[in-house]
C-alpha cells in the first residue's frame, strides 16, 4: 500500500498570500485608517493656503490640497455615492476657520443630501482627492471626472484652470 504524504503549503507561498491579503486590506482601507481621524470628518476644520506648482492655493489643516468640481453650484453638492468614495468632502460640524491670507467671510458650510455639513470657500463646495496621498501633492488638478472637472482653488476663491 502506498502511503500518501499530507500537502504542506510552503512558507513563502503563504507568506507572499499575506503581503496580498495586507494590500489589499490597505487599498480597500487606506493608510491612515489606523494613523488618525480623516480630516474630512473633523468637528472643526481649517482652510489654509499653500504655494505650489499652480500658485497659492487653498489646503486643509494637514496640508492637503483642496479641489472644487466644476458641476457643482454655488452652495450645492453633486458628488455623492462613488464621487465622494474618490472626492471627500471637507466636512465640519462647526464652523470652518482659515489661515492667514485668507478672509474669513469666505468660508462656510452647506448641508449635503445626507443632512452632513461640508466646508465651503466662496460658495464652492471643497473636496479632497484620495490619489493625492500627502501634503502639497496636486494629482488631482484638472481631471474630468463625475461630471465635471477637477480644480485647485485659489485663495481668490476661483478654480485654477492651469
Amino acid at each position: 500500500m502506498t502511503r500518501s504524504r499530507p500537502m504542506t503549503l510552503p512558507v513563502s507561498v503563504a507568506a507572499i498570500a499575506l503581503v496580498a491579503l495586507a494590500a489589499l486590506a490597505l487599498s480597500v482601507f487606506g493608510t491612515e485608517a489606523a494613523a488618525a481621524p480623516d480630516a474630512t470628518s473633523a468637528r472643526s476644520a481649517t482652510v489654509k493656503v499653500a504655494h505650489s506648482r499652480l500658485g497659492k492655493i487653498l489646503v486643509d489643516s494637514r496640508g492637503r490640497t483642496l479641489y472644487v468640481l466644476s458641476a457643482d453650484s454655488a452652495g450645492k453638492s453633486r458628488c455623492f455615492g462613488a464621487c465622494a468614495k474618490n472626492w471627500p468632502p471637507l466636512r465640519a460640524s462647526r464652523k470652518p476657520t482659515v489661515g492667514t491670507g485668507l478672509k474669513a467671510s469666505k468660508v462656510g458650510r452647506i448641508h449635503r443630501s445626507d443632512g452632513k455639513p461640508q466646508v465651503t470657500y466662496n460658495r464652492h463646495p471643497l473636496y479632497r482627492f484620495v490619489g493625492d496621498s500627502k501634503a502639497g501633492q496636486t494629482n488631482g488638478q484638472g481631471i474630468v471626472a463625475f461630471g465635471g472637472r477637477w480644480t485647485v482653488m485659489s485663495t481668490a476663491g476661483k478654480p485654477v484652470s492651469h
